[in-house]
């Protein structure tokens, strides 16, 4: 597969657009925040969500799907009608506590730190726990009311190397605690892109920016960065230059890999 690492071929990650990956992990095939959708508006509370470019592949093409992890079902740059609807199909689907209520009986609710446990195809289990994420600057009980409860997770499992998706995070004093429980990681997808809006937190990040992104790979020891949540969004104000910039300046160059394509 395509990237930078040689070392990290037993997790292939393919990448979609936005915030959508498929990894497979202990023969588990996992599904990030899907969104396959064509290029339309979105009307939200508040104002508009543009996605500007197509999605690199259709739910058509996917594959078996065993477990989606969802970082919120709120928004329609994380959930949209297509990813939606693919929920229906799949066996089980890890989000928020609110999201584990709305959407159904094949989702659960993680809170912080609440692990569960996935049996392996042949044999063994991967446990994988919710971890904390903010969606936006300040204290969770300031931006939680303004943007909703967001979740991360980490992937464990006997003789696995651990893996990290961020969501949609903007705290790295969270990244810091995360590290500090499971790190180093081996591979982590982090959802990046500096989104922001003007009358939203006074235009403060939503999400980290690249620079905050090469920092929170910094914290966690990752050995590989694979960046999602950076395209085919208006609202995203930093791309791919960007973060090839900022992870060459922090001297990680080698550890940014910008995935499979579809």
């Amino acid at each position: 597969m395509a990237g930078t690492s040689t070392t990290t071929e037993q997790i292939p990650i393919r990448v979609f657009g936005g915030p959508t990956a498929l990894f497979v992990y202990g023969g588990l095939r996992f599904l990030t925040d899907p969104t396959f959708d064509a290029p339309r508006d979105y009307h939200v509370p508040g104002g508009q969500l543009t996605k500007t470019a197509p999605s690199v592949g259709t739910p058509a093409g996917l594959g078996r799907i065993d477990v989606v992890l969802l970082s919120h079902d709120e928004h329609p740059d994380n959930l949209d009608d297509s990813g939606r609807a693919l929920l229906a199909d799949i066996p089980l689907t890890l989000t928020t506590p609110g999201g584990g209520q709305r959407l159904g009986a094949r989702a659960r609710g993680l809170a912080d730190w609440e692990s569960t446990e996935l049996d392996r195809p042949g044999g063994g289990t991967i446990t994988v726990t919710g971890v904390p994420a903010i969606h936006g600057p300040g204290p969770r009980e300031d931006v939680e009311p303004i943007t909703g409860q967001v979740v991360g997770f980490v992937l464990t499992g006997e003789g696995m190397p651990t893996l990290y998706v961020s969501g949609d995070n903007a705290s790295l004093d969270l990244v810091k605690e995360i590290a500090e429980r499971f790190g180093p990681v081996h591979t982590a997808i982090l959802f990046a892109g500096a989104p922001r809006f003007p009358n939203l937190f006074d235009g403060a990040l939503i999400v980290l920016d690249s620079a905050q992104t090469a920092a929170a790979a910094q914290i966690l020891g990752a050995r590989r960065v694979v960046p999602v949540h950076y395209d085919s969004w208006a609202h995203f104000t930093e791309g791919r230059d960007e973060l090839v910039t900022a992870f060459t300046n922090a001297g990680l160059r080698d550890r940014l890999d910008l995935g499979n394509r579809g």
